[in-house]
């Protein structure tokens, strides 16, 4: 499997890089996946190019088709205005529109405070959503103090654990049948109405709309019923 991890971060080195390295770990440590690391840093003349000519530059569009060809992605950025950099949204705005359908996603953010905890949720998951991404229960803030903190580790843990879990190829639903030994027989087809109807013993269970009289239904006017019923 190919997992392709995109980086948003503008520093070399960069909080964003270090947080998407983490979680492209622990994403390993429970898939047999491939990473291949896309610095956006390293491709923002190319996409600005792209944005005004319609025509990615070659190392671009090398970029855009990893993404579309990868089993899973990891896409992190640095949080600029409280929400997602122009540099991350610039590149997804030129992917093609198609690229991201049903593909695994889990999604990361790094800020000064944990004011802009909510990043993730307010900006990030619409983004993905709006591309029919698959994007994992699990997001990842990383605000400057939680650095070294356990909780954070813990989140990145469970984050790539889920990655994993949504690229692993899904069991095949009929398997095969073992030497000398008989396949199930296959479910016998439902009856269909008339036949059901026919078999099956006949019950009130809603309001009788026509009665058959070879049924042995017998049907009295109100007003006989009611004339019935008065003393005389």
């Amino acid at each position: 499997m190919k997992l392709v991890v995109v980086s948003a971060g503008l520093s070399s080195p960069s909080s964003t890089r270090l947080l998407a390295d983490r979680l492209t770990a622990a994403a390993v440590s429970r898939a047999a996946a491939e990473p291949q690391v896309i610095e956006l840093r390293d491709l923002a003349t190319e996409i600005a190019q792209h944005l005004v000519t319609g025509f990615p530059p070659a190392r671009l569009a090398a970029a855009l088709d990893a993404v579309a060809a990868a089993d899973g992605l990891i896409a992190v950025t640095p949080v600029f205005a409280a929400s997602y950099s122009g540099l991350f949204k610039s590149f997804f705005d030129v992917i093609d529109k198609d690229a991201l359908t049903g593909k695994p996603v889990l999604l990361g953010a790094t800020g000064g405070t944990a004011r802009h905890s909510l990043v993730t949720e307010h900006a990030l998951r619409p983004l993905f959503t709006y591309l029919r991404a698959l994007v994992v229960p699990t997001a990842v803030y990383a605000a400057s103090e939680d650095w070294g903190e356990e909780g954070l580790e813990r989140r990145i843990a469970r984050a790539g654990a889920e990655l994993a879990r949504f690229m692993a190829p899904a069991p095949s639903s009929a398997p095969a049948a073992r030497e000398g030994v008989a396949a199930a027989p296959a479910p016998a087809p439902a009856p269909d109405v008339d036949t059901a109807a026919a078999v099956a013993p006949r019950s009130l269970t809603g309001a009788i709309t026509s009665v058959d009289p070879s049924d042995g239904f017998e049907v009295v006017p109100f007003t006989q019923r009611l004339a019935a019923l008065r003393v005389e």
